[in-house]
């Protein structure tokens, strides 16, 4: 077994985009320096790298499954296994298998020298399958220990884990408590470990639900008992600033917390429900998210259109979407490819999720007045080039953004519709004359997020004819015969990793205008564009299918509505 080296997994992440080149650099200048540990330990130690991360560079560099422990036979092998103190040690775990071979989990980095002796005392071929650290822990526990995992042993370190939700006090120091302290870290670890966006913590009549979102699907993972609910989330609000007391109302709130190394900011959300408070926690990292056009999956044509636009000195450029589908992270980018030394920008946001360096950013504040409207009108007098707005929300945010955009302002926002032809549409139903929307509106960007394939385990496979004449797949590519790829249901995360932008790019031109004046519908809007070369969002996302970039399913799950 080839056991890649830490330089190895380094130029793999660089070439992924999952590593800065400056970041490398900095770890090879401290080990050089005589910092202890290797390349990628080090990397950890900044904080740059997530665990799971490596884990991934690992499999795809020996080629071998990630751990995902619902897919694997997870049961005791029966031969008489190697000591615990070992296991823990190397960080490794051997699981029974029916083949001939031994199915042997290994965290990373993986140690050949453990691989070696595993496979000299059993004296058996090794097959191995990578998992971050934290999961082998619990795999070892849960096989050969105590069957506990380690949310099950930090359980039963609490004296008395029920308490009335009532008895605020009492409830006040038990949150302060270590395990529940530990309890609470655990989960946002294991969150940050496998990539989730969000964390939803559902108290049931019988349960605690805790479930992650991960590339956009939500999954259900190990959850502590009920009768610790009314902890946990005191913990949360707690460490979110949010009053314990007030369970009637909803709160909002933000906490941040530093894991392996590095500062996360989570967005804190609760509402009152039937036997609790639901707890989301929005998790932002800026080092996971990668502000650069073509790593969200914009193709060279709609890379070079859609930067023109934002090289216009005055206007309107929309980006449109439903909840969660990257507006916020496409518009951060545009905004860090606009800010030069010669450009003042000024955002106002509602929450601001990333803090940017060099730009001002404005948290609206509704409860004080503070709300799109009124922040707009006061920025325009801090002389800015460019004004992003986080939504148009009413007639009067969108009347002075026009009058921005009037006045010489590059104007950005976003608008919840399904398409770019219906932006236009909407801005007409608020209110807004349609000459003013001909006259402002530079360009409209639709966007949604599909599922990114995993490179290392996605499956080719021939298109069948009767695809290729259904969904006209000669059109998008010149190679054949024209081949799509599925995921592989038994890796890791289902076989996806990661997301990629599906977009749809209207630029207004004389025709689209003339049709405003007149008041077209969206449906006449759109064939003027297509006239004019706009590629829809299932075009475009036909396009990633026939690359590998995602799947013929993923794209059919997320366009076909439209």
């Amino acid at each position: 077994m080839n056991i890649p080296s830490t330089y190895e997994v380094c130029d793999w992440l660089i070439d992924a985009s999952l590593l800065r080149h400056s970041d490398a650099e900095r770890s090879r200048r401290l080990l050089d320096e005589g910092e202890e540990g290797d390349l990628v330990g080090i990397l950890q130690r900044l904080g740059v790298l997530p665990a799971g991360v490596i884990a991934d560079a690992y499999a795809a560099l020996m080629e071998v499954p990630r751990l995902d422990v619902a897919a694997l036979p997870m049961s005791a092998d029966e031969d008489a296994p190697p000591s615990l103190r070992f296991m823990h040690h190397h960080g490794l775990v051997p699981i029974s298998t029916s083949q001939g071979d031994l199915l042997v989990a290994v965290s990373s980095p993986v140690s050949s020298y453990a691989l070696h002796a595993i496979a000299y005392y059993y004296q058996r071929p090794v097959r191995p399958v990578v998992g971050t650290p934290a999961e082998v822990q619990d795999l070892i526990e849960r096989l050969y220990g105590q069957g506990r995992t380690a949310m099950g042993a930090l359980v039963e370190t609490l004296d008395e884990p029920g308490v009335s939700a009532e008895d605020i006090e009492h409830l006040k120091d038990l949150a302060s408590e270590a395990p529940v302290i530990r309890l609470v870290n655990l989960v946002m670890q294991r969150a940050v470990e496998q990539r989730a966006s969000d964390i939803h913590i559902e108290p049931f009549e019988t349960q605690l639900q805790v479930r992650y979102r991960i590339d956009g699907v939500l999954y259900d993972v190990e959850a502590p008992p009920a009768s610790l609910t009314a902890a946990i989330i005191s913990r949360i609000k707690i460490m979110a600033r949010l009053d314990i007391a007030e369970r009637r109302l909803p709160q909002d709130g933000r906490i941040v917390f530093k894991i392996q190394g590095r500062e996360l900011d989570l967005r804190v959300s609760t509402v009152p429900t039937s036997f609790g408070e639901s707890v989301v926690m929005r998790l932002l990292d800026r080092q996971t998210v990668n502000f650069d056009f073509q790593s969200l999956g914009f193709d060279g044509a709609r890379l070079e259109a859609f930067t023109q636009v934002l090289e216009q000195p005055h206007g309107i450029l929309l980006v449109t979407g439903p909840t969660g589908s990257g507006k916020t992270t496409t518009l951060y980018t545009a905004l860090s490819r606009l800010n030069t030394a010669d450009r003042k920008i000024i955002t106002v946001e509602d929450p601001v999720e990333y803090q940017l360096q060099g730009i001002n950013q404005i948290q609206v504040k509704p409860t004080i007045g503070l709300d799109f409207s009124g922040a707009l009108r006061s920025i325009l007098r801090q002389d800015p080039d460019v004004i992003m707005i986080g939504e148009m929300r009413d007639l009067e945010t969108c009347r002075i953004a026009i009058q921005a955009s009037l006045t010489g302002h590059l104007v950005l926002s976003t608008l919840h519709t399904n398409s770019a032809a219906a932006s236009i549409t909407r801005l007409l139903d608020m209110g807004v004359e349609s000459y003013l929307v001909a006259s402002t509106v530079r360009a409209v960007l639709a966007q949604r997020l599909v599922r990114r394939l995993d490179p290392a385990t996605r499956i080719p496979f021939q298109a069948p004819d009767e695809l290729i004449v259904e969904y006209g797949l000669e059109r998008y590519t010149q190679k054949r015969p024209i081949m799509l790829y599925r995921a592989d249901q038994h890796a890791a995360g289902g076989g996806y990793q990661g997301r990629s932008a599906v977009t749809e790019l209207l630029i207004m031109n004389d025709e689209l205008r003339a049709l405003l004046v007149r008041k077209a519908d969206a449906s006449s809007l759109e064939q003027a564009a297509r006239r004019a070369g706009l590629r829809t969002l299932h075009e475009d996302g036909l396009r990633q299918a026939v690359e590998g970039i995602t799947s013929l399913e993923e794209v059919l799950r997320l366009t076909s509505g439209d």
